[in-house]
């Protein structure tokens, strides 16, 4: 096999390099699998390595997959080399030599997060611990010890400043007896237990050493300490050890990877081969000159630069919009444009930094009749946060609703347990009655004084929501209800997590604003209706627009990435540590790198926030990837883009789409596409580039039946005074009104 003519030069070296350690530095795109899997070849047919002596660590059992795949057909007994995760390597070898672990025997089960969870659950009511935030710590703190390879007297000693401390060590100590006991092991397990037992066992790490003379480990910038102490364990016998990884892909900071491993190799292994990998073969020049100027302002990086012999492609552009709403409108009409020109759905993609901001792009690709999927995470209504939220107004208009009500009963935390859920449910089935009846009639039942003291206020709430549900509209309601049930202080804002919640719940005070100010006469039920109905509606078959994260795109490519919510405090979410704004930096450059032929980029001036709409601050990212100087935009004094949206949004998109307007708008207009040529267009939808449907303009008339494949049937209740847009409200008969443009909206005349 003519590997030099395989390979470009840098993967070459780094294949027949095959002797001592040995560390690539593989930008995005730059055919890291494809060096993995000939390396191997090359020490098979070349080195006459015997392929069983090989073992070639992967973080994904889908990539372990494709890389045994790709071996198989290229090199002879392909089949016997060992391509495994790093928990199915550590669980395979603790079956192995079980006999050298106390307490366990070699059919050992492995604890999943269900059975996890219940053991956790079990111990906690042994304990009588009830507190949902020493819970949630105490699950913490054991991630921690095992993550980061540490004894529970390190971890202890470490914080002795906290006085939960002592209890924490108890419960510890009983979660991994009960463990033992049941002959399991949690996942964390596999790789402590195999990490303790070659670590204090010579006999047995000389026995794996000479099974396995050559090592190597992908995606090395995600390895957790305990992973790499495991790996740099295994390779001090023959210190034939290839990692592969980019520290500019390093954005699981947050679930324990860490990045310095790549740095710490350096040190571990001060003769090791270095070789970067900096051609691409997956984005145009322009995309590849945004992921360097971007990632270039890191200080925690090897210096590297991609390049690529692609075509230089379209600019890279800049969108500004007035509102979340106008933002959602711009990207879907323009996933539309491309669509008409060719472009598989599946091939374009809605990257944003936090989920929050899914709901406004879910519900415009549904109204358009786009197929979406959301990758690697729930659909905006479907998320547990929003669920407890709505599960309020289902408790306040269906008191029988017992599903809906144990959603809220401990939400935010009241301090009531299951025992104490399983006593009110029991009273309630043997009375016949619903579980929300015998709470609003706690001082009448047969419970303990400490459980009537919680249920009392409780109590209190219902009764209040239930007497002002009719004396005020559904958006008014909604916000006393948020108000009084304290729901957004039980969130830490200082939390990544909890501040994603947070602004999911904020995105579903917006979406009750614009159902409310789309249908004036609407009840909560029929909110809760719109809601149910539009959730089962928004199905997919798996071949539509992706709407995901960034983490959740890592690894996957598109032909047109739109990253949007590009504003301080959402991409880079708040941040004051420079580690996690170099973090924040690396998902951009993650982002960036997933396009293969266009990229946008968008902000808006403006969000809804808690309640109020808020002016926004562009990226600091925008203007390091020169997209975003001031110029680009100008506010006119006094002028307000909440005031002014309505207009705004009647007049944005239909009238440039059926002008077809050629000028260039300066800074002075409302919406500014700025490419990072430092140059400023109009982004159009014109009638050359979009195949519109034949419009029978006689039939756009008040009180007019139409039919949409999503929404069902309705009647347009409101026309645009801007008859060249077409833009239309109608009010169906099943989601109530909605706003549509009758040149892309699957609307269909009824006779």
């Amino acid at each position: 096999m003519d590997y030099k003519t395989l390979l470009n030069n840098e993967q070459y070296q780094a294949v027949i390099c095959s002797e001592g350690p040995v560390l690539v530095s593989a930008g995005a795109g730059s055919g890291k699998t494809r060096l993995l899997t000939y390396r191997i070849a090359y020490l098979i047919t070349e080195c006459h390595v015997p392929a069983q002596k090989i073992l070639a660590i992967t973080f994904t059992n889908k990539a372990a997959a494709e890389m045994k795949e790709r071996i198989l057909k290229i090199a002879t007994d392909g089949d016997l080399v060992t391509v495994c995760t790093f928990h199915s390597f550590c669980a395979r070898m603790l079956r192995t030599y079980a006999s050298f672990i106390p307490g366990y025997k070699e059919n050992f089960t492995i604890f999943s997060e269900v059975d996890t969870a219940k053991l956790f659950k079990d111990i906690f009511k042994q304990m009588q611990i009830d507190d949902e935030d020493t819970k949630s710590n105490f699950k913490h703190n054991i991630s921690i010890i095992k993550n980061e390879n540490i004894t529970l007297e390190e971890f202890v000693h470490i914080y002795n400043f906290d006085r939960s401390m002592a209890e924490f060590e108890k419960f510890y100590n009983t979660y991994q007896a009960e463990l033992v006991k049941n002959n399991a092991m949690d996942f964390d397990d596999l790789l402590v237990n195999f990490y303790n037992l070659i670590s204090t066992n010579g006999e047995v790490l000389e026995s794996i050493q000479n099974k396995f003379t050559y090592f190597s480990v992908d995606e090395f910038q995600d390895t957790n300490k305990l992973q790499y102490d495991i790996i740099k364990l295994l390779a001090s016998k023959t210190r034939n050890l290839l990692i592969v990884g980019d520290e500019d892909q390093s954005i699981y900071g947050w679930r324990g990877a860490n990045i310095d491993n790549i740095f710490q190799f350096t040190r571990d292994f001060k003769d090791a081969k270095i070789f970067k990998l900096e051609q691409n073969y997956r984005s145009t020049k322009k995309i590849l000159d945004s992921a360097n100027l971007i990632i270039k302002n890191n200080k925690n990086r090897l210096d590297k630069k991609l390049f690529t012999e692609n075509a230089d492609g379209t600019d890279v552009f800049y969108y500004l919009a007035m509102s979340e709403t106008d933002e959602a409108d711009f990207v879907v009409r323009n996933i539309i444009t491309k669509h008409s020109q060719g472009v598989p759905y599946h091939e374009m993609a809605i990257l944003m930094r936090i989920n929050a901001l899914s709901r406004a792009f879910e519900e415009k690709l549904l109204t358009y009749n786009i197929p979406h999927i959301m990758y690697n995470g729930f659909k905006f209504f479907e998320r547990a946060e929003i669920k407890s939220v709505l599960a309020y107004l289902t408790a306040v208009v269906n008191p029988n609703d017992d599903i809906s009500f144990l959603r809220v009963i401990n939400f935010p935390k009241r301090g009531i347990g299951e025992t104490s859920i399983e006593k009110l449910t029991q009273i309630a089935l043997s009375s016949k009655r619903s579980i929300r009846d015998v709470v609003v009639n706690c001082e009448y039942e047969v419970l303990p004084k400490p459980l009537k003291d919680k249920l009392i206020p409780l109590k209190n709430l219902l009764l209040s929501l239930q007497e002002n549900i009719d004396k005020m509209g559904v958006y008014e309601f909604f916000t006393f209800m948020i108000n009084q049930t304290n729901i957004l202080n039980s969130f830490d804002k200082e939390n990544e997590q909890d501040y994603e919640r947070l602004l999911n719940i904020n995105s579903l005070v917006n979406s009750v604003r614009e159902f409310e100010e789309n249908n004036p006469n609407a009840t909560i039920i029929d909110y809760l209706q719109n809601v149910t109905l539009s959730a089962q509606m928004d199905s997919d078959d798996g071949t539509g627009v992706v709407i995901a994260t960034v983490h959740g795109a890592k690894g996957l490519e598109f032909d047109d990435v739109y990253i949007v919510g590009c504003e301080e405090k959402i991409f880079p979410i708040s941040r004051e540590d420079n580690d996690d704004l170099e973090e924040e930096r690396r998902l951009m450059y993650v982002a960036i790198t997933r396009a293969k032929k266009e990229l946008v980029l968008t902000s808006s001036s403006s969000r809804f926030m808690y309640g109020k709409r808020e002016y926004s601050v562009k990226s600091r990212f925008l203007y390091e990837l020169d997209l975003a100087h001031e110029r680009a935009r100008q506010i006119n004094n006094g002028f307000s883009a909440y005031n002014n949206y309505n207009n705004f949004q009647s007049k944005s998109f239909g009238q440039f789409a059926q002008n077809g307007y050629n000028k260039t708008y300066n800074g002075d207009n409302m919406n500014t596409i700025k490419s990072n040529n430092n140059q400023s267009f109009n982004y159009t939808f014109s009638k050359s580039t979009v195949e519109k449907k034949s419009i029978d303009f006689s039939k756009i008339k008040l009180g007019a039946k139409v039919t949409h494949p999503k929404f069902g049937d309705g009647v347009i209740s409101e026309i645009s005074n801007n008859s060249s847009n077409h833009t239309v409200k109608i009010k169906f008969d099943t989601v109530g009104e909605k706003m549509l443009s009758l040149d892309y909206a699957p609307i269909e005349f009824k006779e």
